[in-house]
């Protein structure tokens, strides 16, 4: 579900550059699973990931499931080594794991992880357990993408001061389905599916009556 060529919109904002690869994590099937070309959700399940249960559902029924088919896109999630066991346990709690071919989790030392998310601007720091329920967006070229200015329409009208969005937090229903997938993401696969015609356009702007449509 992308934009309308027709249509114009503002690129997802860069609001940090230079995130960490993931050279150092090693895979379930010993994939060479990596940032650079891809556009990922990332994501930091922790030493306990079955207590992350509900983020890890919310992210693959509001998130995975609507964007699995597009080219070069992923979900990773990064733990701990020693915590495959567990894993095997949410895997479980979120069904149809079978379908998860471009959903990758990726097993890393603790010292590696904290690298990846020390790279990344965040609104939190990460749990003692090395999990967050925030997720982020990177790009091909190992940019974070978000909001630089996250205001409502209201908020802009009473000149509030700008916010912005660095993560979306699975847990929050509204902000994952309206803000991640309904909008950010798609505009992000609409910038590449651009790039590929020979269209995208950095100036185009986002107008106010932006349509879905089935194009994939």
């Amino acid at each position: 579900m992308l934009f309308p060529a027709k249509h114009h919109y503002n690129p997802l904002d860069v609001v940090h550059e230079n995130i960490v690869d993931l050279d150092h994590f090693t895979s379930e099937d010993n994939q060479d699973i990596v940032l650079k070309d891809h556009i990922t959700v990332l994501g930091f399940l922790g030493k306990e990931p079955i207590s992350n249960t509900i983020a890890a559902s919310n992210l693959k029924e509001l998130v995975y499931d609507k964007f699995k088919g597009f080219k070069k896109f992923q979900v990773v999630l990064l733990l701990p080594h020693g915590t495959q066991e567990d894993l095997n346990l949410l895997k479980k709690e979120i069904k149809s794991y079978e379908d998860l071919k471009y959903w990758h989790f990726l097993f890393g030392e603790e010292e590696d992880i904290k690298n990846v998310y020390h790279s990344l601007k965040s609104r939190s720091p990460l749990g003692a357990d090395l999990s967050t329920h925030d997720v982020f967006i990177i790009d091909k070229d190992l940019k974070q993408r978000g909001r630089l200015d996250d205001r409502s329409d209201k908020e802009k009208e009473k000149k509030k001061p700008a916010y912005p969005l660095y993560a979306y937090n699975c847990i929050e229903v509204a902000e994952l389905k309206n803000k991640m997938s309904a909008d950010d993401l798609r505009v992000l696969f609409q910038e590449y599916r651009e790039k590929r015609k020979g269209n995208f356009d950095s100036s185009t702007r986002r107008s106010n009556d932006l349509k879905q449509t089935n194009e994939q």
